[in-house]
Order: C-alpha cells, then structure tokens, then sequence
C-alpha cells in the first residue's frame, strides 16, 4: 500500500446499520441447541464505530499479517482516536508508504512488526519519517 493507492472509506453513519441479533451465542466447541428467537437488532454503526470522527476504514492488499488472522482483501476497521499502545496493529506510514504491522515501542525506536514468517520486521528510528495513522479495532474477514 503506498501514499497514492491507499484508499480510505469513512464509515456512513447517517443512518443505523442494523441486522438482526440471535438472542444467544455460538460455540465455537462443541455444538449446542441453537436459540428460536431474536433479540433487539444489533447496529453495527454503534458497535464497531464508536468514534465516527476518527474512524476509517481500509482494505488489507498483502499476506504480511496473517499470522495475526488479517488477510489480504479483508476490511480493517481503524481509530484515530485511540492512543497507539505497545503490542497495538495500527497502520502506519514509513518513509512515504502505509502499512499495517504491529508496533513494539522502544525508548529511540520502534519495530513494526509482521506476523508471516516471511516478512523481516521493520526498524524505525528518527532517521525515518514516520507516524501512527490510527490503531485496527476491528477486522471484517473475507473469506474466499
């Protein structure tokens, strides 16, 4: 993802993204009786974009994070608002490029960090121009 293909989506808040809520939850172990009824709808809008001002979306081109279940062609869902934290993903801009890696923040540098064995991590250092756009709070799957 470089400076001119990153694409940003902001989310579209005017009106609720509402789909409906079973009433229980799903294993993820062994199966159990599935639940007759739903609940209240869920709006999606309020769950995964609590910040709309400083909420972005974009999509993932790359395999450099699958180790961390980010795919490429998945939707990253990603505040601005949240304070970048050691151990966060975020994506990020190095040297005129967007990525999305995790961040291990040390006291002169920062690594960021790829969860495919075949990526080398990244050193960053004050030689380099580089900021944290924003932390991933949310990833939308695509499964093919």
């Amino acid at each position: 993802m470089d400076k001119k293909t990153l694409r940003i989506f902001r989310p579209g808040l005017s009106t609720p993204c509402e789909v409906p809520l079973s009433g229980g939850t799903v294993r993820a172990g062994f199966p159990s009786p599935a639940d007759d009824f739903l609940d209240m709808p869920l709006d999606l809008n309020r769950e995964l974009v609590p910040n709309p001002a400083s909420t972005f979306f974009v999509r993932v081109e790359g395999d450099s994070m699958t180790g961390d279940g980010i795919s490429d062609g998945d939707l990253l869902i990603v505040d601005r608002a949240v304070e970048p934290y050691d151990g966060c993903i975020a994506v990020c801009y190095v040297d005129g490029e967007f990525t999305v890696k995790r961040v291990k923040l040390e006291a002169a540098e920062a690594w960021l960090l790829p969860s495919n064995p075949a990526y080398p991590p990244i050193r960053v250092d004050a030689d380099n121009e580089f900021s944290i756009w924003g932390v991933v709070r949310h990833v939308v799957k695509t499964f093919k």
